[in-house]
């Protein structure tokens, strides 16, 4: 179903099963108005009670059979629709945990939410119909149509002009509607992403006092997507009173041509009663085609939007790699990071990110990168981990370049703390312990004291079991560097990145922190990205970089006299009796 093949094969005996249920409910239905009509000629027209008790205890048992077999179809359908939601959920999530940034860049973080949560209950519900209505409703107006015109083939032009004017109102309702469902989930991601930023970003909302902005640009779109479903729902609701009207209508036609024959004993009572009942069935049938012809086109919109998401693989993948490659030997001699002309251009930017970087950095060396804004420091550090892969050159991690390795193993050896502090919902010991939940208590508490969080850790009530709310929003600013810190540090990693991680810390703890890190971190690479001077002047080498270039390397002492770049910037930050 629209390109989710895959995720439905495994209910297909299910929906056989619902085939052959359905199919045995619609004959049911079908010979209802049969054993009406020889009750009507045969039992009240003769007054042969016996007969009318027979018949109506058959007539009861196959209503009974028929409501059965909808019951089953029911719970089979709902069955086979959260399993359906549930799968895609499931091969959603798994397929973007493995996407690079350039994936989350090219679909957005908001749309992907709105995939995962609207989309798929958009598929779940169109799938409950389909599972009820798409093979009923065909072999009931099928059957219907032999039945009816088996019981008077003269009066089959009703059924002519009814069908065509079902058709004719489905025609023109899919034309008004299927339009205004290919723009609406487009809608509901630009609403996601406008309450995203605005819940995310309250505080600074708050501080400019920008709350009637946030308003109008909400209502903006809330008021665009209301006027869509304004118009689908005004389009729907007015297609049920046409679909009744048009019954009625056919009704009346029907008494009214089957009085004449009846008076011209062309046909009996019975027959006609029959006939009648036979036309609600094709009648009603065709209604809910129709139902499902309006719910289709958005189902096929979201489940295009699904499948968009499933057929998008990662830029970053997995090479073949040689096992002397891809195994970690502890033995093996420890050469650090080399970067070899490495160059980067972000995917849809016309310039170049990094520019001819080269450098090497060595077990127990600590390297800060150092620049302005823009420069390129963060966009380096994330291509060691692999968040993007580099346009020409090559990275090297322990002599061996990082795109041979798997991407599970190279991440092992690195100790990532991101720009921005990320913490998840649970215990303190918890995200410390992220990247290994049997983590002894002594590991995380070493970790704890590495960081400088030791002593906050134990005010708190609860200690390590202490809970942290969603996105650390109980701790402040500075707490949950040094949890990221901690978690880093927990993982006992030959690589450690620090992008710009000790900018919410005071100088106190920032100098004991370095000095912890200077002490427990000398068989490791530690890279920091930093914008302070006097952070930088305490590792062993600095990098400067400016324009995606390396305008400069060495030591404080000499880049001051050397680099033009990095002496502006050290020139903007400190006197010139603290440059000495």
């Amino acid at each position: 179903m629209f390109g989710l093949r895959k995720e439905l094969k495994p209910f297909v005996p299910a929906l056989l099963l619902v085939v052959a249920l359905l199919f045995g409910q619609a004959m049911c239905d079908l010979a209802l108005p049969r054993y009406m009509s020889d009750i009507v000629n045969t039992g009240i027209l003769r007054g042969d009670r016996v007969y009318i008790v027979r018949v109506g205890t058959v007539m009861l048992a196959v209503a009974l059979l028929g409501a059965a077999c909808s019951v089953a179809v029911g719970y089979i359908g709902a069955r086979v629709s959260a399993g359906l939601g549930r799968r895609l959920r499931k091969a959603v999530f798994h397929r973007v945990m493995g996407f690079s940034n350039a994936e989350f860049d090219k679909l957005t973080v908001s749309s992907l939410i709105t995939r995962t949560s609207n989309d798929i209950t958009q598929i779940q519900n169109m799938t409950v119909f389909m599972v009820r209505l798409l093979f009923y409703a065909p072999i009931l107006a099928a059957f219907g149509i032999w039945r009816a015109a088996e019981t008077d083939f003269d009066m089959s032009w009703i059924i002519a002009v009814a069908v065509g004017a079902v058709l004719c109102l489905i025609a023109l309702t899919l034309t008004a509607v299927i339009p205004k469902f290919k723009s609406m989930q487009t809608l509901v991601d630009g609403m996601n992403r406008v309450v995203r930023e605005s819940l995310s970003g309250m505080p600074v909302v708050r501080a400019f006092n920008a709350q009637g902005f946030e308003e109008t640009r909400f209502d903006d779109v809330n008021r665009e997507l209301t006027a869509v479903n304004l118009f689908v729902g005004r389009v729907m609701s007015a297609m049920m009173p046409a679909m009744m009207l048009i019954m009625n209508l056919v009704t009346v036609l029907v008494v009214w041509v089957g009085a004449h024959r009846i008076s011209a004993l062309d046909m009996d009572v019975g027959g006609m009663m029959a006939y009648m009942q036979y036309l609600m069935l094709i009648l009603m049938s065709f209604l809910m085609m129709s139902m499902m012809f309006v719910l289709i086109p958005r189902a096929s919109v979201s489940a295009g939007r699904i499948a968009e998401v499933l057929r998008t693989n990662s830029s970053i993948a997995d090479e073949a790699a040689a096992p002397a490659d891809s195994a970690r030997n502890d033995a093996a001699p420890k050469t650090g990071i080399e970067f070899r002309n490495v160059r980067f251009t972000y995917p849809g930017a016309k310039d170049e990110a990094l520019r001819d970087v080269s450098f090497t950095a060595r077990p127990g060396e600590t390297i800060a990168f150092i620049g302005s804004t823009g420069s390129g420091k963060s966009t380096l550090a994330n291509l060691i981990p692999r968040f993007y892969d580099v346009t020409e050159g090559v990275i090297l991690a322990d002599g061996v370049d990082i795109r041979r390795l798997p991407l599970a193993e190279l991440r092992r050896r690195i100790g990532y703390v991101p720009q921005k502090s990320v913490l998840f919902t649970g215990t303190i010991g918890d995200n410390i312990a992220y990247a290994n939940p049997d983590l002894p208590e002594e590991a995380l508490w070493r970790a704890a004291e590495i960081a400088q969080v030791r002593d906050f850790i134990e005010d708190k009530e609860g200690g390590m079991a202490a809970e942290i709310a969603q996105g650390g929003i109980n701790v402040s600013g500075g707490q949950r560097q040094r949890l990221s810190i901690a978690r880093a540090l927990a993982r006992d990693a030959d690589i450690y990145i620090f992008d710009d991680s000790f900018s919410a810390l005071d100088f106190k703890t920032d100098a004991a922190l370095r000095a912890a890190l200077k002490r427990e971190l000398r068989q490791s690479v530690v890279l920091i990205v930093t914008q302070r001077v006097s952070a930088a002047m305490q590792a062993d080498r600095i990098i400067v970089l400016d324009c995606g270039r390396v305008a400069g390397a060495g030591r404080h002492a000499d880049l001051i006299g050397h680099c033009a770049v990095y002496r502006e910037i050290a020139l903007s930050q400190l006197d010139t009796e603290d440059l000495t």
